[in-house]
């Protein structure tokens, strides 16, 4: 009878090691760990703005200065995706007003330029070159609209939904719903020539606003100054704080209930908020070149910034979305051409060769066999090393087998239990001793570390010595940047 109870015990415990951590924190939704994989997209600015040499329009243009001489949708989305951008959101009308598709909530689109003798749509020609090419769709709508005369008034919400519905029904699934905070001030509106101001914390009607977008794009996620599924970084300089949290408590504005788009910059926006209430990650948006439009006289960033973009967003748990900017032929410049190129080659083959791949792993401390070491190393970030549910400090030692050299060190979190890690260190093994090369805090989605300058070991320590929970990380890598 005692066997029987030990080997009773036995197998129960040895189940119980087997079963997954349980979830801790906010969680990332399905949309939002899609959007995770995604890691850089681009947005596409290009309307009469273009042709005016402005940065924003003021929703006067008239729409036949919109004609592109060769406009070359393959040109622009096989660009991107040289650049190692996985999606594109086409900005399909900006604070301007001008719709680049035939829409039927104004007359004021692409249907009334020159453009395909009138019979065009850009957002169709774009959605279509990118699904070929293998990449996510997206689109940017406006809310606030220079041109149109109803602007500010009680009718204009309903033409906006109706815009939303349009693009939400003509253009298949898409990844997201991009919003921004721009809104009221200055305008044409239809001739009146004015500054309307509006209650952005009530005028869109939000809450039923955004439920067009859930029933009918449930996989879109939808991006504002505070989200709902992707917030806003704080900055359009492509950058989020080292230490990053994916969860986020949007606060209210003085006087109102409950956080609305265009009021988050908050202190908090670069970084998160430990605990927040949401998932609710960080997007880092940056133009490519200067300005979100095309300007002749601007050049684009050198691939060697936009890495050091890549190491401080994506590398920081955050998305990166790069803005692109067609010139007036409607194609992007060479200059940008060659500069996404040179990008998405050194980000392709600094990460091609993870130089811990043939090494061993030993922890102190593993949930059991379903959650070994080896899981690190195994290319799938699906499964995770795991400790044992009190376990919440834990060592790593990576042997090498041999002498290598590296630069940049990459740690991945299985982040569909949350994002649990709050502490960590980083040592290599040098003159027979341990050194301490590195000190973080968050880890989240993505931690590129990059080292001040190249370190040669043949062994590495991951220490992390604060997590409220149980740990878990699926994926380890240690790598050199290349040219």
């Amino acid at each position: 009878m005692k066997l029987y109870i030990i080997a009773l015990l036995f197998i129960s415990v040895n189940v119980f090691a087997q079963n997954p951590p349980k979830p801790y924190g906010a969680l990332p939704s399905k949309r939002q760990l899609a959007w995770h994989d995604i890691e850089v997209y681009g947005l596409i600015h290009f309307t009469p703005t273009t042709f005016e040499n402005k940065e924003w329009g003021f929703g006067d243009a008239d729409p036949k200065t919109f004609n592109p001489t060769d406009f070359n949708a393959q040109q622009i989305i096989k660009a991107a995706k040289a650049g190692g951008l996985k999606g594109v959101i086409l900005v399909a009308k900006h604070h301007d007003g001008f719709a680049l598709w035939p829409t039927k909530t104004t007359e004021y689109n692409i249907s009334k330029s020159p453009f395909r003798n009138g019979k065009g749509d850009m957002v169709k020609e774009i959605e279509l070159e990118a699904r070929k090419q293998g990449l996510k769709f997206g689109v940017y709508c406006s809310p606030w609209d220079r041109n149109n005369a109803l602007y500010g008034t009680d009718k204009y919400l309903a033409i906006y939904q109706a815009q939303l519905k349009e693009l939400y029904s003509n253009y298949g699934e898409l990844f997201m719903s991009w919003h921004d905070g721009a809104n009221g001030g200055d305008g044409f509106y239809g001739g009146a020539k004015e500054k309307r101001s509006i209650d952005n914390t009530t005028y869109y009607d939000w809450n039923n606003t955004w439920g067009i977008t859930r029933k009918m794009q449930p996989m879109a996620n939808i991006f504002s100054d505070i989200g709902l599924d992707i917030r806003w970084v704080g900055s359009e300089d492509g950058t989020a704080a080292e230490t990053s949290w994916a969860t986020f408590t949007p606060l209210p504005p003085e006087g109102k209930n409950v956080a609305v788009p265009g009021q988050a910059n908050y202190p908090q926006s670069p970084m998160g908020i430990r605990n927040g209430k949401f998932w609710m990650p960080a997007e880092c948006d940056v133009p490519l070149r200067k300005g979100w439009f095309y300007h002749p006289t601007e050049k684009p960033k050198s691939p060697e910034t936009l890495f050091n973009l890549y190491l401080q967003s994506v590398g920081h748990g955050a998305g990166l979305d790069l803005g692109l900017a067609p010139d007036t032929r409607g194609q992007l410049h060479n200059d940008d051409v060659e500069a996404l190129k040179s990008f998405g080659d050194m980000v392709k083959h600094t990460f091609a060769n993870n130089l811990a791949k043939n090494a061993s792993i030993k922890a102190s401390n593993t949930r059991g066999k379903a959650f070994e070491t080896v899981k690190l190393l195994d290319f799938n970030k699906e499964s995770y090393w795991a400790t044992a549910d009190n376990v919440h400090q834990a060592k790593l030692e990576i042997d090498l087998k041999a002498n290598k050299t590296f630069d940049i060190i990459s740690l991945q979190e299985y982040i569909p239990l949350g994002q649990r890690i709050e502490e960590f260190n980083i040592e290599i093994f040098e003159n027979n001793a341990w050194t301490k090369i590195y000190n973080g805090e968050s880890i989240g989605t993505k931690r590129l570390i990059k080292l001040e300058k190249p370190v040669t070991t043949s062994k590495l320590r991951l220490n992390i010595t604060k997590s409220p929970v149980c740990i878990t990380l699926s994926e380890f890598g240690v790598y050199k940047k290349t040219e």
